[in-house]
């Protein structure tokens, strides 16, 4: 039995209806499909569990269950045209080994709570992987930060040189800026750990089905309850997940844009190693920074994903065949959103300051700042002392960089960084991401 056919009895469905109503499904749920297993195994226990499996039963739907993951792994069971989707695949396999006991396997679900169910799990570890390589971002940055801080550099407003900084106040910023990704990332993975399987089509079933039992097995705390939220929550959830991708990559591309502009010969404030840098098809001198190009893009596939995916829940409540659109935009942006985030920490880390450069780039009038604040500190109002430094800005000439920096002992500025602060925070941060298990990796490219 190579799949399963899911229209209703009587109504044949010609070629090309089928083809748009299944769409690339079978090839997503490749994505989905260890997950889907797994489920698959809970609820079998779970209906063990309530004396519609026997024992037996289902320790041999169990044993079935890991030789397919396992197959599936290897590449030798593959989900390809012969399903209408990785559900019926999973089905169809049982099926095929165990004859009518496989049949029993879609007893108190429906589709609708199996997609459910294994779009939680994935988005579980995604999730822990957004945190995780967040919080290696944020550990890179503090890195830079701790070792490299007290190097000056220019700092900017509106792309206009504004007052003498250092290395440690940008890369601190973002250091900051990725503890509080990473923290997001984990919380939303905590909101969205509940578990739909039971709820079937959304109206519930007639069978005392181990609900708190089969979450528990699933390592999701919290059970949806209501079956009609269930379905009403497909692609909410979804877009909870993908804001919280959104939210690291809009600080991935606000640091590389400061990249594409840092390495420009105009500012050859930081150098990349080759790795990251490709050459002209036409112009020989030509050196681009292609990867900090890309990167600056990476948060394009998210945002997309969210219209698309928030586009289709314009809905009454229920289940409706539109809720499907929803996985491709996800399972795309997620892909290519966290392989993004995957390469930022080493290039953090790879990145060269010019220091000469930098110090170079901070000239005379960008302490009248200092001068004014100076004054005031003295008993002229600052008003007055803005006045009188703005009509002559380059009476007092240049002054000392590290005595510039040294007087900016405001909280978190350049001379009180708090970077153990932030060092605190990120401890905490792994701390509580590092207790969880190594999660199971769906190798989507499998099958």
């Amino acid at each position: 039995m190579a799949g399963l056919v899911w229209a209703e009895a009587g109504h044949a469905t010609d070629a090309a209806l089928q083809e748009f109503l299944a769409g690339d499904d079978v090839v997503l749920d490749r994505e989905l499909f260890l997950f889907d297993v797994r489920a698959t195994k809970a609820h079998a226990r779970g209906l063990g569990r309530i004396g519609l499996l026997t024992e037996a039963e289902v320790v041999a739907m169990s044993a079935e269950l890991d030789a397919l993951a396992g197959e599936f792994r290897a590449g030798t069971f593959v989900l390809d045209a012969r399903y209408e989707d990785g559900h019926s695949a999973i089905e169809a396999y049982l099926t095929d080994k165990l004859g009518e006991t496989g049949k029993r396997v879609h007893t108190g679900r429906s589709r609708n709570d199996q997609v459910q169910v294994a779009l939680r799990l994935y988005l579980q570890d995604r999730l822990l992987q957004i945190a995780r390589t967040c919080a290696a971002i944020a550990e890179a940055m503090l890195g830079r930060a701790e070792r490299d801080g007290a190097t000056p550099m220019p700092g900017y407003t509106h792309l206009q040189r504004a007052v003498p900084s250092n290395v440690g106040l940008w890369m601190g910023a973002f250091a900051e800026a990725f503890v509080d990704n990473a923290t997001f990332a984990w919380s939303t993975r905590g909101w969205l750990a509940t578990c739909p399987l039971g709820t079937s089509a959304g109206y519930g079933v007639n069978l005392p089905l181990d609900r708190v039992g089969v979450a528990r097995e699933l390592d999701l705390p919290r059970v949806q309850w209501n079956p009609m939220y269930v379905q009403n929550s497909r692609g909410k959830f979804e877009l909870a997940a993908l804001g919280a991708l959104a939210q690291a990559l809009l600080d991935v591309r606000r640091f590389a844009w400061d990249l594409s502009l840092f390495t420009s010969a105009e500012f050859a404030f930081v150098s990349l190693p080759a790795a990251y840098i490709t050459g002209s098809s036409l112009m020989p001198n030509k050196k681009n920074p292609d990867v900090v190009e890309l990167l600056r893009a990476a948060a394009a596939s998210v945002i997309g994903a969210q219209t698309e995916v928030a586009s289709a829940l314009s809905l009454p409540s229920g289940y409706h065949r539109d809720l499907q659109v929803t996985k491709a935009p996800l399972l795309r942006a997620m892909r290519q959103g966290t392989g993004a985030l995957s390469l930022v920490a080493r290039l953090v880390n790879d990145l060269t300051f010019k220091s000469e450069q930098m110090r170079h780039a901070i000239t005379g009038e960008m302490f009248a700042t200092d001068r004014a604040t100076d004054m005031a500190k003295a008993g002229t109002p600052f008003r007055d002392a803005y006045r009188s430094v703005a009509s002559d800005l380059s009476a007092p000439g240049a002054r000392d960089i590290e005595a510039s920096l040294a007087a900016r002992v405001s909280p978190g500025a350049t001379a009180d960084l708090r970077l153990d602060e932030m060092r605190a925070r990120l401890v905490a941060v792994h701390a509580v991401i590092d207790t969880q298990a190594k999660p199971e990796e769906p190798h989507a490219e499998a099958g």
